[in-house]
């Protein structure tokens, strides 16, 4: 179907003509122009990373004498406050617990489906993100089965609360068993307590149904922006709700002031005063840490808030600094909020919050995600548990007004930490100012003493390889472990999403790029201490972790993944890891493979992404199946 300057592929618009409404389609005409803006940016974005790993150049803070790019705002205003902000809506000001994960499931009909917007909305969570990017599967129409729920659930849709009601059935039994009571005393008055957030799309990524009637893709913050404010701002606001969105992968000022003529030029089309629509900004980009207030102030009256994400950022840093054959991480396990670049870097951002405008309003900070699950032996699941509300309450010292949970379990464990203290919020606290000297800036890559071991790599291989054969399936959220701890109940399965696999081959490529020196003996093989962590190593422990999933029982690893997109995770890792090239997005290479289950094909694919981004940069986005 085509639109004006707009064309939706083979019949969607009549199968979601429910999503793709008259409205719809013309707001998403109207916002095409803003197409090209994005693809000058995110082609500047390359063209600078590239610039960076052929000077050896680190990320620095912008002049302070000069203006944002793209905007009128002097850099030193921004710094100091001296801009218009939001004032936080009554229904963000208790954000003690956010859970995230998407709309849909993969292949299962509505009823099956939508059940994943019960669980939330049902959880006694403060808000849900409802997740279009790292954590929806892309196969098929999910982006649009994803949609459709929200828009049926936030609409009150009899289907939705049919399965509402059982579903708080179901959650309640588990809860009297777990916790010794129910979590859910009115199911119907329970669905109106959580705040509904969105997060769309990144503005690297296209749409795999929307592109222009020339054919070149469409960037999919355009689209899933469109489709959930438009589907819904009325009925949120008929609800006393506030239209609310997670904005991912922003990496400097001048993408979120794109952001912001985005979701303003939106704002004018539906005839809503400016600031309607409010963003978090999760800061998952190392450049983003160094204009940190530059990005409150371009996004002006919309912004509430930063988070805290654990798994991009790490990715971030390590792309940033792939140039430097002495910035090499540990163990991903090392990696925590307190460690080196980590703790600074969440230091600038609850400064950042912490910040006054001109009016004297403050910001928001979101804690870092939970992944655990409390299924396992009853030791596993204790000692994990407990980790989780020691990490929660270390975040809530540090000033954090909440945090992120994967699983709707988790929010009831760990949310008595806010409970505990009664504040809606820890707006204002006093932290000194930021400041941007060289010191600060090597902060956000410090490293810290912290092993690099064998149990380690296979640790990174094994989920990588699970994380792209679930991708594969359309679960780009899933439980899982590595494979050598199957069948073992005191360890339990954390919640993964795409940051998590982009991160391990990151760190997997530095290891073997940079020529990782291993620090420990391992026990069950001739691999010293001292020992570099060559390209045959690599392979070797690949072989070693694919056999292991081959074995897998279904409960893992479902044996019909073993023939079909198992294979190709494995070729997409090898490939990845083994590249000279260091490729951004490891995301991108199963994009083009979405709904291919043909090894060879996936090869071809694979190979013309490598030659096309190696030629000059130039990454495949688009829906190569269209």
């Amino acid at each position: 179907m085509e639109i004006k300057n707009i064309r939706i592929r083979s019949n969607l618009a009549e199968v979601y003509a429910d999503i793709y409404t008259p409205e719809v389609l013309e707001l998403l005409s109207s916002l095409a122009h803003h197409n090209a803006p994005i693809k000058e940016l995110m082609a500047e974005r390359l063209r600078l990373r590239a610039e960076r790993q052929a000077l050896g150049a680190r990320i620095h803070f912008l002049d302070e004498t000069g203006y944002i790019p793209g905007t009128h705002i002097k850099i030193q205003d921004a710094r100091d406050g001296n801009f218009e902000g939001s004032e936080i809506p009554p229904d963000l000001r208790r954000q003690w617990i956010q859970g995230t994960g998407p709309a849909a499931k993969p292949g299962v009909p509505l009823e099956k489906s939508i059940r994943n917007v019960a669980y939330a909305l049902l959880s006694g969570a403060d808000g849900w993100m409802f997740d279009g990017e790292d954590a929806l599967g892309q196969i098929q129409t999910m982006s649009l089965d994803n949609q459709r729920n929200l828009k049926l659930a936030i609409g009150g849709a009899p289907i939705f609360t049919q399965v509402a009601k059982k579903v708080a059935e179901e959650m309640n039994q588990w809860s009297l068993g777990f916790l010794g009571c129910g979590i859910v005393e009115d199911w119907e008055a329970q669905l109106g307590f959580t705040t509904k957030i969105f997060r769309p799309r990144g503005l690297h990524l296209d749409d795999r149904h929307v592109c222009h009637t020339d054919g070149s893709g469409m960037a999919a913050s355009i689209v899933d922006l469109t489709l959930y404010v438009v589907n819904n701002y009325k009925k949120l606001q008929e609800n006393g709700s506030s239209i609310v969105l997670y904005l991912p992968k922003i990496q400097t000022a001048r993408e979120a002031a794109l952001w912001n003529e985005l979701i303003s030029d939106l704002e004018n089309n539906l005839q809503l005063s400016l600031g309607t629509i409010k963003v978090y900004v999760l800061v998952e980009q190392l450049e983003a840490t160094f204009q940190l207030m530059e990005i409150r102030a371009v996004l002006g009256k919309h912004f509430v808030g930063f988070n805290t994400g654990r798994w991009d950022y790490i990715n971030s840093v390590s792309d940033a600094m792939a140039w430097d054959n002495d910035f090499i991480n540990p163990n991903i396990d090392n990696i925590t909020m307190t460690y080196g670049y980590m703790a600074n870097y969440e230091d600038r951002v609850r400064r950042a919050v912490n910040t006054p405008d001109v009016n004297g309003n403050f910001a928001l900070w979101q804690g870092g995600m939970e992944p655990n699950i409390p299924v396992g032996s009853v030791d596993g699941v204790a000692t994990s548990m407990a980790k989780a509300i020691a990490g929660a309450e270390r975040e809530q010292r540090a000033g954090a007004s909440g945090k992120w949970v994967a699983h709707w379990k988790m929010v009831n464990i760990v949310r008595p930490v806010w409970g505990k203290i009664q504040a809606e919020n820890q707006l204002g606290w006093d932290f000194p100012p930021l400041t941007y000297t060289d010191e600060d800036a090597k902060g956000l890559t410090q490293l810290a003493a912290a092993p690099i071991t064998i149990r380690g790599a296979r640790d990174l291989l094994s989920v990588a390889l699970q994380y792209g054969n679930a991708f594969g399936q359309g679960m780009q959220a899933a439980a899982l472990k590595p494979a050598d701890f199957f069948g073992n109940d005191d360890v339990l399965y954390l919640m993964e999403d795409m940051a998590t696999g982009e991160i391990r081959v990151s760190i997997l490529w530095e290891w073997v790029h940079k020529g990782a020196q291993l620090t420990e003996d391992d026990d069950q093989s001739s691999v010293k201490a001292g020992a570099i962590f060559s390209p045959d190593l690599f392979l070797k422990l690949l072989d070693d972790e694919y056999g292991k999933l081959l074995n897998a029982d279904d409960k893992d690893v479902y044996a019909s993944s073993k023939q079909t997109t198992l294979p190709i995770s494995r070729e997409i890792v090898e490939a990845y890891v083994l590249s000279s090239t260091k490729f951004p997005w490891f995301i991108d290479l199963f994009n083009i493979n979405i709904d291919n289950t043909n090894l060879e094909i996936a090869k071809k694919r694979i190979a013309l992404f490598m030659e096309a981004f190696e030629a000059d940069g130039t990454r495949i986005t688009h829906n190569l199946d269209a």
